[in-house]
């Protein structure tokens, strides 16, 4: 048994295809599949069934490879103590962030971090917050940056800073004439938001619960809500009159639309807001490199107040 033939049916029980599984391990398919009819024969037991349509895991099958994936988990570890060992902050560190967070993030902390730590090489993605669990999880990432909650076994989580939610306006809406906007001002209003899967939008949803329910009514001529797939498409529509839209402060700011077209207004009160946090594995041995980006994000949040000026 070796770590290639683990790696060869974990992707075959990701893909469900031999095909697909050996071009995930780029290998050819006739080298996967005898190297996973191998293993079985080792075994002495059968980890898929096979049909034309698809290959999927026994219930052994299933066992076994989540058994895989502790073990890849595992030697990842070892070469990780290994680069610790040389320098913990001269090998690379990948970052993940969820959408909302990292075109606001990334260009604050990035600078930040060159001058924390100008010898470690960095690598930075954006995606969701599941797709950034995963490979959290399976070791494609060292470290992401999420909203709370968020909650993994064997994931250590430290908030990082909280932000408060503005609606966005045309600066011609009638809501742009008050200093502030109760959540009630929402409702019949043309309210702009995030499509499904973004945590970003059941957050709104849960602040204004009157957005919920006429979600769920069947009846949409009174009000519409029209679903962006990123926080910069929802300001372009809100630049074309096509509604409003809450966002995070730290994505509030009209940068080339300047005062003439858009403003942005708080909530009366208490306003909505999110907590952002850092998460790494517990296992993750190079705690400098973790210490490193959590001050980097906390020095130029604090700096900058992650905030967009109100107008």
């Amino acid at each position: 048994m070796t770590l290639t033939e683990l790696r060869y049916i974990i992707a075959l029980q990701d893909t469900g295809h031999f095909g697909k599984a050996a071009e995930r391990c780029f290998v050819s398919q006739p080298t996967l599949s005898v190297a996973v009819k191998k293993l079985e024969e080792e075994l002495g037991v059968s980890l898929f069934e096979r049909s034309r349509a698809k290959v999927s895991c026994t219930a052994i099958g299933e066992q076994i490879v989540g058994q895989a994936r502790h073990v890849l988990e595992q030697s990842e570890r070892i070469r990780e103590l290994a680069q610790q060992g040389r320098d913990p902050l001269g090998s690379p560190l990948a970052v993940g962030a969820i959408h909302t967070v990292g075109p606001y993030l990334y260009p604050r902390t990035i600078p930040k971090l060159r001058e924390l730590a100008p010898q470690m090489p960095l690598y930075i993605e954006e995606n969701m917050t599941a797709t950034l669990r995963d490979k959290l999880r399976n070791g494609s990432l060292d470290a992401i940056v999420v909203a709370l909650p968020f909650t993994e076994a064997e994931v250590v989580t430290q908030a990082l800073y909280e932000e408060p939610f503005v609606v966005l306006l045309p600066r011609d809406h009638p809501l742009a004439a008050q200093t502030a906007i109760e959540r009630s001002d929402l409702i019949q209003q043309d309210v702009l938001l995030l499509g499904e899967g973004h945590c970003f939008r059941d957050q709104v949803l849960e602040a204004c619960p009157g957005l919920r329910q006429q979600l769920a009514r069947s009846d949409r001529l009174l009000q519409s809500v029209v679903e962006g797939s990123s926080l910069e498409t929802l300001k372009h529509m809100v630049a074309s009159q096509l509604g409003i839209s809450v966002l995070p402060l730290s994505a509030a700011q009209i940068g080339p639309y300047g005062d003439s077209l858009l403003c942005t207004r708080p909530f009366a009160g208490t306003p909505p807001s999110r907590e952002i946090a850092l998460a790494w594995r517990a296992s993750f041995p190079r705690h400098q490199a973790i210490d490193i980006i959590s001050r980097a994000i906390r020095a130029v949040t604090h700096d900058a107040q992650m905030a967009a000026p109100q107008s």
